[in-house]
């Protein structure tokens, strides 16, 4: 990978991000992030690869925290000249947080059920500053496996049949009752925080979320390193449980979570339905020559293919497997070539 930058300032020119993959992740993965990288598979419980992060793992320690080549954590960098990655009206709205957080991630087998507390839940009971709401954009799915999730439910579930699942660990019966929805390479998927979720094994993936890692289980057992007392985040189980969201989520409400938009004819497509905006906001660039980008703070994935990204002062060659931040500070930058090219934005700076 070519660059022809100098060696500018902290949050003045785009940086290309390396693997940064926790150990020990309580399920199966990973193998689908390493061939998209073009990297060697070191591990079967590296599922996740947390992409521009500021944000810890549950367990806390520094896991998840994104280093910069210079070895400073991000989240010290832009607490040091938030201005320069994130800009004056994100800073004036958000303060030095990004409110972003992106993943790659790989199901080497099929992903427990689970939920995630939105911000009113996390704020009341975990004492957490905001929920996770989450979106998906799926790169892959393994030879001979057909890529699905199970999302919400296909009807109304009661109080007791959600204790019932927990309890006795009735994983079919639980699964019996959730929606199954295909994935294909191409698909999105916006998961709003309180809908149960799993995603099917074989199936690698680009998630925007909230910079959040809360996840109350409503499966645990064969999962290493979890149980009850874990899987409810130490919760009490009426409390735990009392966050999901039993209502039935139908066709039509699948349809909305899953609409992207068209592409315009600059080669932009957005990717999300206007729900996921105060959340995150996500478009796949299609570039068959130059193509602008206002300033702003923003995660690149290259999809497919390869290309240039230049800014004021140089350029950097990338291919399919790049990761890259851009700062605020860049300024406008313009990316060249035959590429696919996932970008991802925090909520706008509105209100």
């Amino acid at each position: 990978m070519e660059t022809t930058a100098a060696h500018p300032r902290s949050g003045t020119a785009p940086i290309v991000l390396g693997p940064n993959q926790p150990l020990a992740r309580p399920y199966r993965g990973g193998a689908g992030i390493a061939r998209f990288r073009g990297l060697p598979h070191i591990d079967d419980f590296t599922p996740e690869d947390f992409v521009g992060s500021t944000t810890e793992v549950h367990a806390g320690g520094g896991v998840g925290l994104t280093r910069l080549p210079d070895g400073v954590l991000l989240r010290d960098a832009i607490l040091q000249d938030p201005v320069a990655y994130l800009g004056e009206e994100h800073v004036r709205r958000f303060g030095a947080d990004p409110l972003l957080l992106l993943k790659l991630l790989d199901t080497g087998e099929r992903l427990f059920v689970h939920y995630h507390p939105d911000d009113a839940f996390a704020a009341a009971r975990l004492r957490a500053p905001r929920g996770k709401t989450e979106a998906w954009i799926v790169t892959a799915v393994a030879d001979g496996v057909e890529g699905h999730a199970d999302l919400g439910f296909s009807r109304d579930v009661s109080e007791e049949e959600v204790e019932h699942w927990f309890r006795e660990q009735d994983v079919p019966d639980l699964l019996g009752a959730m929606n199954r929805v295909p994935l294909g390479v191409g698909d999105t998927l916006l998961v709003p925080a309180g809908l149960a979720h799993a995603i099917g094994a074989g199936v690698t993936l680009v998630e925007l979320q909230q910079p959040s890692d809360l996840s109350i289980l409503l499966e645990f057992e064969g999962f290493p390193a979890l149980d009850r007392s874990s899987a409810l985040l130490g919760l009490p189980e009426e409390v735990a449980l009392s966050g999901l969201h039993r209502g039935a989520i139908d066709a039509e409400r699948l349809a909305v979570l899953g609409a992207g938009r068209e592409t315009d004819d600059d080669g932009r497509q957005r990717l999300f339905p206007a729900e996921a905006d105060p959340f995150f906001r996500a478009e796949r660039l299609h570039l068959s020559g130059d193509l602008r980008l206002a300033a702003g703070f923003s995660l690149l994935v290259v999809e497919r293919g390869a290309g240039r990204i230049a800014w004021r002062d140089g350029s950097i060659d990338v291919a399919a497997g790049a990761t890259l931040l851009v700062p605020h500070g860049a300024g406008d930058v313009v990316l060249s070539g035959d590429a696919a090219v996932l970008r991802a934005l925090p909520p706008l700076p509105v209100g």
